[in-house]
């Protein structure tokens, strides 16, 4: 089995975290007492998500390892604006200045490389950092005025879609970043033009989950007993997809399965410069205000998906962290405490998905992650 890769820049984490501010994003103020809603309950803005989480990957029979995770927690603290409307913040009480409020927030990705690892190993490293930068230069925010939900998921729209045609540009060696202050030109591709990979994000904070999806790995909310898909696998015989691929002048060929001139079987990605402009790195995004019965949240590269289906991965995911937990006395002193950490229940969930998938004959490289969203929620001052 392959241990995954955890991203490391700042506050990212390689099997633990930090609790350091992120890329010059700042945290959010104490609180204080200030906070509530004028009926003895704290609003859901005011109050800070501690996820922990759990990652597994196996090569499985694959001739190489291709995946790549990341898990980076406190990654960004994130305007509330972007995640609600005036109105609604309005109505948080208190003294607080809506225009100014911030959550703090974690970030999870899966990164499924093919023809090489090359890709799928950037998209660890710099996914978060690029995110970061997109999120500091305030793009996303200056459409917002009274925004309502539309408007909110537009404005992420335009956040991860800078982010993923940054990335990719990265990679393709015809971009210029700015890191700190530096100019940064890349000459050179950071691989062969038939190297590519695909990009399921995950950020949660205390009041929503933002996903972003570029290829055929999938993120699936288990909420109660109902899975729910926050993904579209992007494949050569959608509707959509193929009149795409077919006005840019490409074909979807059925050749061992619905393929882009025959060759990849996804239809979006990162890289893979030989198959453009067919292929796309543009993201799709969803928006997901939390709720109560929220149970885990499932990111997993193809390897998985191909073998079960959601209801099944969400059922496997909920009764191992439930049995991790009867079976080391609720598990005590697990929770990592204040701060976002790996945890056991999440691995052994993480862990009995990927082992389920090699008994049931997957062909390719399996990385999941596990986030536990029953994990406790703490007001971000002191009452």
């Amino acid at each position: 089995m392959a241990a995954a890769v955890f991203a490391g820049d700042g506050a990212a984490a390689r099997g633990g975290c930090s609790a350091e501010c992120a890329g010059g994003i700042e945290r959010p103020p104490d609180l204080g007492s200030r906070a509530g809603d004028g009926c003895g309950k704290r609003s859901v803005y005011l109050m800070e998500c501690v996820p922990l989480w759990g990652c597994a990957a196996a090569r499985g029979r694959a001739a190489e390892m291709e995946d790549a995770c990341a898990a980076v927690p406190r990654f960004a603290a994130l305007p509330a604006r972007m995640l609600a409307s005036s109105r609604e913040l309005d109505g948080i009480g208190g003294d607080f200045d809506a225009a100014e409020l911030r959550l703090p927030a974690h970030l999870f990705g899966v990164y499924d490389g093919h023809g090489g690892s090359e890709v799928a190993n950037y998209c660890r490293d710099k996914i978060h950092v690029v995110l970061r930068e997109v999120l500091r230069d305030g793009r996303g925010l200056e459409e917002l005025g009274e925004v309502g939900e539309v408007d909110v998921k537009e404005s992420w729209e335009k956040v991860f879609g800078d982010c993923f045609q940054k990335v990719d540009d990265e990679v393709s060696g015809k971009a210029i970043r700015f890191s700190n202050g530096v100019t940064e030109l890349r000459p050179e591709p950071i691989a062969a033009d038939n190297v590519g990979s695909t990009a399921v994000v995950a950020i949660v904070c205390s009041s929503h989950v933002i996903t972003a999806n570029c290829g055929d790995s999938r993120v699936v909310l288990c909420r109660g007993k109902e899975p729910i898909a926050l993904s579209v696998d992007h494949k050569p015989d959608g509707k959509d997809e193929r009149a795409r691929i077919e006005a840019a002048g490409g074909k979807v060929i059925d050749w061992n399965g619905y393929r882009v001139s025959g060759i990849l079987a996804m239809s979006r990605s990162i890289g893979d410069r030989y198959l453009k402009p067919f292929l796309i790195p543009k993201p799709e995004v969803s928006v997901v205000p939390r709720a109560k019965d929220d149970d885990c949240l499932i990111l997993a590269s193809d390897g998985l998906w191909d073998v079960m289906s959601n209801e099944d991965a969400c059922k496997v995911a909920r009764r191992q962290i439930l049995l991790w937990y009867k079976n080391n006395n609720d598990g005590a002193n697990s929770d990592g405490g204040s701060e976002p950490t790996m945890n056991p229940a999440a691995k052994a969930a993480a862990d009995c998905l990927v082992r389920l998938a090699l008994m049931k004959g997957s062909g390719d490289n399996i990385s999941v992650i596990v986030i536990d969203l029953k994990s406790r929620k703490k007001p971000k001052g002191k009452s």
